[in-house]
């Protein structure tokens, strides 16, 4: 069975499909990784389609699902992939509590600010509820080494578990993502792809 991780959080622009496209592209060197995009934006779907239209990129697997197709699905794909990605929708609807209650592994992806951390409370709540384990991920966090520092202490402060790889406020991100890419296939030397890297390893720990 496939190792399934959601990416959840219920406010918008915190960095959920960018975190599971990069993820995916990052996991999909080493075994077979499925996306399953439940968010009515669909834009995981969109990169997933400019992708598709490359040579040369690793294969990911992709699926849209909502309503009562979400559980068969989730069955079909962790019998066929590895690792499954799943972007469930910016609010804590049904879709998004049978993603999380089928998942090893939530992350909640935050910029280190009072409404992103406001924001998750009602994901890690629901994960709690579930018995799943939840741990924040910060993204887009500043650049330099003190403010990243005291980034990493506000988002800490919150009590939940933090994973200590955080993502930058970099440009890398946005521009490989518009290109159907991974950081690490589009500017793999540039430090957007070392945190990505760093970032994959811990989740890999973590899953363990």
């Amino acid at each position: 069975m496939a190792l399934v991780i959601a990416i959840a959080q219920q406010k918008g622009g915190a960095g959920k499909t960018m975190l599971a496209a990069n993820l995916a592209a990052s996991l999909a060197t080493r075994g077979r990784v499925a996306l399953l995009d439940t968010d009515p934006q669909r834009s995981l779907a969109r990169w997933h389609a400019i992708r598709a239209r490359q040579a040369g990129l690793a294969a990911i697997g992709f699926s849209e699902l909502s309503g009562w197709r979400v559980g068969g699905g989730l069955d079909r794909l962790q019998r066929d992939f590895d690792t499954l990605l799943i972007d469930t929708p910016p609010h804590l609807d049904l879709d998004a509590k049978r993603v999380i209650r089928a998942a090893n592994l939530i992350l909640v992806p935050v910029q280190p600010s009072a409404p992103d951390l406001w924001a998750a409370e009602g994901t890690m709540t629901l994960a709690t509820a579930e018995r799943r384990r939840a741990v924040l991920v910060i993204n887009r966090a500043p650049t330099t080494p003190k403010q990243r520092e005291r980034a990493l202490a506000v988002v800490t402060a919150s009590g939940h578990t933090v994973i200590p790889a955080m993502l930058g406020n970099r440009a890398g991100f946005a521009q490989a993502f518009e290109r159907g890419q991974g950081v690490i296939e589009a500017a793999p030397r540039t430090a957007a792809a070392v945190e990505m890297a760093a970032l994959v390893q811990l989740i890999g720990e973590m899953s363990q």
